[in-house]
């Protein structure tokens, strides 16, 4: 099914976020992880696409593996880092595997100060109008509350996602937030832009204190005086961490959900212990709002 037509009939949606095995010899285990998810009957499970593609064929299989179990799979593509050819190659065979939905993204640019990547795409708008012309795909997108690590304007950054949605998103993702004031400000704005399609609001549980600066690199992400006090207390004891992590994302979704955030999509960092206590927590809000 496309996500669209889900976003279309659902009050509130659920979705998890996995990435796939960088060795074959670890894909059981995400298979593993994918079908305990699946108990949880989420509306999709998106599955990410490695830097320059390096983990493309197991995102397809991963991918699959969710349709073939009865849940809606987003498959992430990537196209920075890629030429037309390689593209085209995956959106094939998603489409021939009969998988409908894909989440077009520009990618990170390469660590390897000695790489030039190809230059067929520069943007992710490039990439949804190439999907479109390619089959008849629900295309998700990208964006971020705070703004593009990469743009030093919000303005700026709102006309590109303005660009990316008129190229055929229908729905778009936010990268992890820890203010959920931040996610009310950045609606606020693309909704007087223009920018009418669902967003879904991207949840990131952290549980281990040292992989705050890597994530926060990557999503530009502002951390509330809350959130500070939260690591520095609990940071260096993986054990707490984990709890507290859950507990802050428990009351991000419970806050969101009251303001009346449609889509709530939980990074689940191949960790479905952490998803469970998760949905063990509003498992009665959630039926509720449904």
């Amino acid at each position: 099914m496309k996500i669209s037509e889900i976003l279309a009939h659902r009050k509130l949606t659920i979705s998890f976020e996995i990435f796939p095995p960088k060795q074959d010899s670890a894909f059981d285990s995400v298979i593993g992880c994918t079908e305990e998810l699946a108990t949880y009957k989420p509306d999709f499970i998106s599955v990410t696409y490695g830097a320059g593609g390096g983990t493309s064929a197991n995102t397809v299989r991963i991918a699959s593996h969710l349709q073939n179990i009865g849940v809606t799979p987003l498959a992430h593509l990537t196209c920075l880092s890629s030429t037309r050819k390689e593209v085209h190659h995956i959106v094939d065979e998603l489409a021939e595997r009969g998988i409908e939905n894909v989440l077009a993204l520009r990618g990170d640019r390469p660590k390897d100060p000695s790489f030039v990547p190809p230059g067929e795409y520069s943007w992710a708008s490039d990439l949804v109008r190439d999907i479109r012309s390619r089959g008849d795909f629900c295309i998700g997108g990208a964006c971020y509350p705070e703004g593009h690590p990469e743009t030093a304007h919000k303005d700026q950054d709102i006309e590109n996602l303005k660009i990316k949605t008129d190229a055929g998103c229908s729905f778009l993702t936010t990268q992890m937030f820890f203010d959920n004031n931040m996610l009310y400000s950045f609606l606020y704005r693309a909704q007087a832009k223009g920018i009418h399609v669902p967003v879904l609001a991207g949840i990131m549980p952290v549980t281990n204190g040292a992989q705050l600066k890597r994530m926060v690199e990557l999503s530009n992400a502002y951390l509330p005086p809350k959130f500070l006090s939260l690591i520095d207390r609990f940071g260096d004891n993986n054990d707490a961490m984990k709890q507290a992590g859950i507990a802050y994302a428990t009351e991000q979704i419970i806050d969101l959900i009251t303001n009346g955030v449609r889509g709530i999509h939980i990074y689940a960092m191949n960790k479905p212990e952490v998803v469970r206590k998760i949905m063990d927590n509003i498992s009665d809000i959630i039926r509720v709002a449904q």
